[in-house]
């Protein structure tokens, strides 16, 4: 990827990927309202219509576009529709949160460099499903997260930011748990600030906060 800067454009507009609770995605509707994201949250995309995260947004007054997988014969189908919401929407970045489907080409493509994932471990260690339970298993004194972007692996996109969590003794894999989320909640949100007002630099793997 050539070295670019993204996020000039005012104001700048996200879509937020997420399957589940929804606790990002709060964060940043939060972040939002509170003038701190510099950015407008103006879909969400789940598959699941009866994840809390929908009841989120429709409390929060942001649009959704919600599927379910079996509905579709190919994955490339459904994220078709995707992309026309998006693109109908004019939206600048992709932030994914607790999304549990695999992407295709059709929008990994469309938003390379546009599209970021936040992990709970320090990448490279422990991608994957359950990395917090990874971690604990494996007896680390550090962890953290990972706001990387998207190319399409499996947590194998370029680094933009980490958050280091220390286990400490009398830790248990609960209390390890809140810490990982309270740093997602510290950390996503000045990321996609970051996006939002051009402050991103990419150069392949090479990320700069300029």
């Amino acid at each position: 990827m050539t070295d670019q800067s993204v996020g000039s454009r005012r104001p700048y507009r996200i879509a937020v990927f997420a399957s589940g609770q929804g606790s990002n995605f709060q964060t940043l509707i939060d972040a939002s309202r509170e003038g701190t994201l510099g950015a407008e949250i103006v879909l969400l995309v789940c598959n699941k219509p009866e994840a809390p995260v929908v009841e989120r947004a429709h409390r929060a007054g942001v649009d959704c576009f919600v599927f379910e997988r079996k509905a579709y014969s190919r994955r490339e189908d459904y994220e078709v529709e995707i992309a026309e919401e998006l693109e109908r929407r004019g939206v600048d970045l992709i932030v994914l949160a607790g999304y549990m489907l695999l992407l295709t080409p059709v929008l990994v493509d469309a938003y390379q460099g546009r599209m970021i994932n936040i992990h709970p471990s320090l990448l490279p260690s422990f991608p994957g499903k359950d990395a917090i339970g990874q971690a604990w298993s494996y007896g680390v004194k550090v962890t953290g997260v990972t706001v990387h972007l998207v190319d399409g692996g499996m947590d194998t996109g370029p680094v933009i930011a980490q958050k280091v969590v220390e286990i400490q003794q009398g830790d248990t894999r609960e209390s390890l748990e809140e810490k990982i989320h309270a740093a997602e909640r510290d950390l996503y949100p000045q990321v996609v600030g970051w996006f939002a007002g051009g402050k991103i630099r990419i150069d392949g793997r090479n990320i700069t906060i300029s």
